[in-house]
């Protein structure tokens, strides 16, 4: 495996630099880091690196790249995929916020501050790159959420991730329809539109 080095960047000598690695095999030009320094110096393009990057394919990523971002993410869907999956559970907790931030979490979501309730976290999934789109319950892809408003019943609201086989979120759901209440507001939000 070939390591290319892009770039070192000191910062008024209280950090070590910066370094963004690029981990590539020899018969490829493909690669997958398992880290991407965010630091907005370091996502820049470096002097010496290759004006034509096109044929390099980054796999496994989603987010804002933007360094003007004041909550700049990196979200690895098959991190959140394999949090999600590790949920056993088939009965609900009532802590489904918890388990879809801590799955966005170990994906790379940097959360500076999120609500309680899951019927809120719509704001917090758009600040980490995620767009509310039409519900798409007949066509779901890994990495979508939903979330279910507030209820007179469930006041907190519901929120769950979709695996790519199956819709979780403090447990493993039969389908996204868990309330059997008449009128409910659903939210739909996909990662990288």
């Amino acid at each position: 495996m070939l390591v290319d080095m892009h770039h070192i960047e000191t910062h008024q000598n209280i950090n070590p630099a910066p370094v963004q690695v690029t981990l590539r095999s020899p018969r490829s030009r493909e690669y997958s880091p398992s880290r991407v320094s965010l630091d907005p110096y370091v996502m820049q393009a470096s002097p010496t690196a290759p004006a034509n990057t096109d044929d390099v394919k980054a796999t496994g990523f989603a987010g804002n790249f933007s360094s003007d971002s004041a909550n700049t993410s990196v979200l690895r869907l098959d991190k959140f995929v394999q949090k999600l999956d590790s949920i056993k559970a088939h009965v609900s907790s009532k802590r489904c916020a918890r388990s879809i931030r801590v799955a966005l979490q170990s994906a790379g979501a940097v959360l500076d501050s999120h609500s309680v309730a899951a019927s809120d976290w719509g704001d917090t999934l758009t600040k980490i790159g995620y767009k509310q789109i039409q519900p798409a319950f007949d066509n779901p892809q890994e990495g979508d959420i939903y979330i279910i408003q507030r209820t007179h019943k469930h006041v907190y609201g519901h929120i769950a991730g979709f695996s790519g086989s199956e819709w979780v979120s403090d447990f493993k759901q039969k389908s996204y329809d868990v309330y059997k209440e008449n009128g409910l507001k659903y939210k739909y939000y996909r990662l990288g539109l």
